[in-house]
This record gives structure tokens, C-alpha cells and sequence, in this order.
């Protein structure tokens, strides 16, 4: 493909037709042309031609500059792109505004669609594809299996630039630029859940991914762009990167406070809701010209 060829095509997507794009960047830089010699340049067909210099006259794109012959000179890119911008702007504006028309104004609840998939394949490759689109920064949490299936993309990431927060359990498959944190607060402990496995993938603040295999193999996933969901897994990884740096720099006395791989914490709360609460005491009574 020519470079003349990629420009058009770049204006396709911005709706002109393949025609019209093709006949604004063949008059995009030269003196004004005839119909006649922008068919030759172009490569559009003569009974083509005139029908397009007439859409890109009406559009703003290109300029008629005299008769007989009449010639077509097309207006400065910026000058175009800007209107477009505008134009883009304007139509977003409206369609905005009545779309709300439909939309109760004393609503609160909005529904917010998740997507789902339950095999670890599809899992995967969604979090390859999440990890594709970041560019700025990405929190990751899962074993290292599961890390390592997503190798590849991390590193690619890391070399457009994308800092990462890893929190594994295991030993990390790869180095990334920003704070890999190995989970070290359950090593060597036994716990039943242990075979459950999880993934958690954020990009940028907006995509976000949570997968959790209980078993070790039925996995079920949910992943969604939305900063608020995304807010929310990347906050639990945040918190777990928390505790486990804490782990790291205290874990003698944590673990002499609450056990090997601290599990006399996941029996504080039980043990709390179990014990009666105590009567708040009554406040005393002031006595005259007594201060406490």
C-alpha cells in the first residue's frame, strides 16, 4: 500500500468515502486541478470524478477556484481535520442529549454489564488482551503458572513503557519495571483452600479482570471495562501487596503474634462476633464546680 493509499485510508475511517478520500489527498499540496487532471492523478473514474469534487465542495474539503475549466484546490489538513473535530464534537453533543430523553431523571440505578467465561484458555488469552491494550500501568496478582501464561505481553508492555504492580505467589516468572512482591505470609502452611487459585488483571485504571478456581481447575471469571469495577479489584490487590510488604519487614513478631503464616487471623473476626458485646459505660455525672 502506497502512502498516498494509507493517508485515504486513515480518512475512511473518519467517514469519507473511498472515493472522496482518495480525491482530497490527490489535491492535498498541488495547484489547483481539473477534473479531468485528477482523474489522471488519482485514478478515479472520469464519470466519478465530478460527483466526488462536488461532495468534498459541499463538505468544506476542497475549494472550485474558477470555470471554464472549472479547477479544485483542496483547503489545508488542519483546517480540515479541525472542522472535523467540531463536527465529531457537535454530533456527540446531540446524540448525548437525546439519548438522556430516554433515561428517567429520577432513575439511580443503571444496569452494568460484566462478561464472563469459565475455562482457563479463554481466561488467559482475554488477560493477554488486556495487557496488549495497557500503556500506562498494570496490576497483576496470581500464581505463578497463571503469571507465566501472560509472559509475553507483560514484557512487550513493559518495553512501550507500562509500569507494574505484581503481587505472586510463587517465584516470579519475569522482572517488570515498578514492584514485584512475592506472597510469603502462607509459604510453608498448609491450609485447605491452598489449591484454590485466582488472576486479577488491571489496566490503566479502566480494564479489569477477576478469575477464581476454587477447586484449583473450575474457573469462573468475570472482566469489564469500567473504572469502578476495575477500582475495585485493583484496590484488593493493593491491600494484599500491603499486608505481604508488611509480612516482609515484621514477620517475626507477626508471626509470634498470630501463628505460622498468620492463620490466627482469619479466626479474630469469628471470635469477635461470638463474644457479647459490653455495655457502654453511663456517662458520669458532673459534679458543681468540679471540672475534670
Amino acid at each position: 500500500m502506497s502512502t498516498a493509499d494509507e493517508t485515504a485510508a486513515r480518512l475512511v475511517e473518519l467517514g469519507f468515502s473511498q472515493y472522496d478520500a482518495r480525491a482530497y489527498v490527490g489535491l492535498l499540496g498541488r495547484e489547483p486541478l481539473t477534473g479531468y487532471a485528477l482523474s489522471n492523478v488519482t485514478g478515479i473514474p472520469q464519470p466519478k470524478v465530478y460527483e466526488t469534487l462536488r461532495r468534498l465542495t459541499s463538505r468544506g474539503a476542497v475549494v472550485k477556484t474558477g470555470d471554464s475549466p472549472a479547477r479544485f484546490v483542496a483547503v489545508a489538513a488542519d483546517q480540515l481535520l479541525g472542522h472535523l473535530e467540531t463536527d465529531f464534537r457537535r454530533r456527540v453533543s446531540d446524540a448525548r442529549y437525546e439519548l438522556n430523553r430516554f433515561v428517567a431523571e429520577d432513575r439511580t440505578e443503571q444496569i452494568r454489564p460484566l462478561r464472563s467465561m469459565n475455562d482457563r484458555a479463554s481466561i488467559v488469552a482475554r488477560a493477554r488482551t488486556i495487557l496488549a491494550d495497557a500503556e500506562r500501568h498494570v496490576y497483576l496478582s496470581g500464581r505463578a503458572e497463571e503469571l507465566e501464561a501472560l509472559g509475553d505481553e507483560a514484557l512487550a508492555a513493559a518495553e512501550r513503557g507500562v509500569t507494574f504492580d505484581v503481587l505472586c505467589f510463587g517465584t516470579p516468572p519475569f522482572e517488570l519495571p515498578g514492584r514485584t512482591l512475592r506472597h510469603a505470609s502462607t509459604e510453608g502452611v498448609v491450609y485447605r483452600h491452598h489449591q484454590a487459585r485466582h488472576l486479577a488483571v488491571v489496566a490503566d485504571g479502566a480494564a479489569a479482570l477477576w478469575a477464581l478456581a476454587p477447586g484449583g481447575k473450575d474457573w469462573d471469571c468475570v472482566w469489564v471495562n469500567d473504572p469502578l469495577f476495575a477500582a475495585l479489584v485493583k484496590g484488593y490487590v493493593r491491600h494484599d501487596m500491603y499486608v505481604q510488604q508488611i509480612y516482609t519487614d515484621l514477620s517475626e513478631p507477626l508471626n509470634e503474634q498470630y501463628g505460622p503464616g498468620l492463620a490466627g487471623l482469619t479466626g479474630i473476626s469469628e471470635e469477635r462476633s461470638s463474644t457479647p458485646a459490653k455495655p457502654a459505660a453511663r456517662p458520669r455525672k458532673s459534679t458543681p464546680g468540679r471540672t475534670a
